[in-house]
Formats: C-alpha cells, structure tokens, sequence
C-alpha cells in the first residue's frame, strides 16, 4: 500500500534543509528526513476500510467516497 492519502493525494515530503552558515559551522549538521501523512483506517458505507489522511476523514471525505463492485 502507497504512503499517500487516496482521496485528496497527500503524500510524503522531505524537509530539514539546513542553511550554508551551520554546514559552514563545525556542527555535525543532520540530512533531510523524509515525512509521511498521518493515514489512518476509515470505514466506507459498504462496511470495508481505506487508508487516508485525518484532513480528509476529519472533512468527512470518507463517507462520499463511492464503492464499485
């Protein structure tokens, strides 16, 4: 399973750029580090679950989502 919300596409984004004056320092600066969406299980009208982010579960996304089968 993806790391990204399938209802509105949220995925994971890299931060923790440093500056040129601490990698200039003799600071051991750290590298990027790689964040991922709060996704959590979210029950649909048919009974089964999906994975999304609590942006959209909090939205109530979850509940217009509509089941093919």
């Amino acid at each position: 399973m993806a790391k990204s919300c399938p209802t509105c596409g949220k995925g994971t984004i890299i931060v923790g750029h440093y500056s040129n004056r601490v990698r200039a320092t003799k600071y051991n600066p750290t590298g990027n580090k790689r964040k991922y969406p709060n996704l959590q299980w979210a029950p649909l009208s048919d009974g089964s679950r999906i994975k999304i982010c609590t942006k959209c579960m909090k939205v109530g996304k979850h509940t217009k989502i509509q089941v093919i089968s």
